[in-house]
């Protein structure tokens, strides 16, 4: 099924497209998106030797964006970060930062600002049909994965409070978590083919 532009479309668009209550759907599924964020942040460990600690969102911003589509993962996003600057501790315990607005200024500030983003790349990739085989939803989980990387580390080095420089943000903010973060895409890239296959007899 295309959606209304004459895409591929998205796993949301599939499955919800001329049902019955399909904008309460669309809407109930931006906020459990925003809900699965904010319970993925709880999964945190802190590292010792940065103020970045290891989270399972990034992999959850991803598929949100895959099974929402660009402007509805990105709306995901942008509900879970006004939750946050509302005061609602939606983002990863810390004994050193703070939930609420300063959590954007703080060293991980930039990773949380690119969800939006990162999203919506990787719901316009899965609206051209990225999402259905693996090695194509592998690339446009990494295009989105590479977005949350490049804004972290590049907020951590020039804009933070006590903005660290180029070299110590890459170490702080990049090397540790490759391999893991790695891992976990070469998993998630699999979650949407596997679910385009699930309801594909009644495509």
């Amino acid at each position: 099924m295309q959606n209304s532009v004459g895409l591929p479309g998205t796993l949301l668009t599939h499955t919800v497209s001329g049902v019955r209550m399909e904008g309460a759907i669309r809407a109930a599924s931006v906020a459990l998106f925003a809900a699965l964020t904010a319970a993925a942040a709880q999964i945190s460990i802190p590292l010792p030797f940065t103020p970045v600690p290891l989270t399972l969102q990034p992999m959850v911003v991803l598929l949100g964006g895959a099974v929402l589509g660009a402007r509805l993962g990105m709306f995901a996003q942008v509900l879970y970060l006004f939750l946050g600057i509302a005061g609602l501790p939606v983002f990863a315990a810390s004994p050193l930062l703070p939930q609420g607005a300063l959590r954007l200024i703080g060293p991980t500030g930039g990773y949380l600002m690119s969800y939006p983003f990162a999203a919506f790349l990787a719901g316009w990739l899965a609206e051209r049909g990225l999402d259905r085989r693996y090695v194509t939803s592998l690339f446009a989980m990494a295009c989105g994965l590479a977005v949350i990387f490049v804004g972290g580390v590049m907020w951590l080095a020039i804009f933070a409070r006590g903005a660290v420089g180029l070299d110590a943000a890459l170490r702080a903010g990049l090397y540790p978590f490759l391999p893991l973060d790695i891992f976990k895409l070469l998993i998630a890239a699999g979650i949407t083919p596997a679910l385009w296959r699930a309801i594909a007899p009644r495509g």
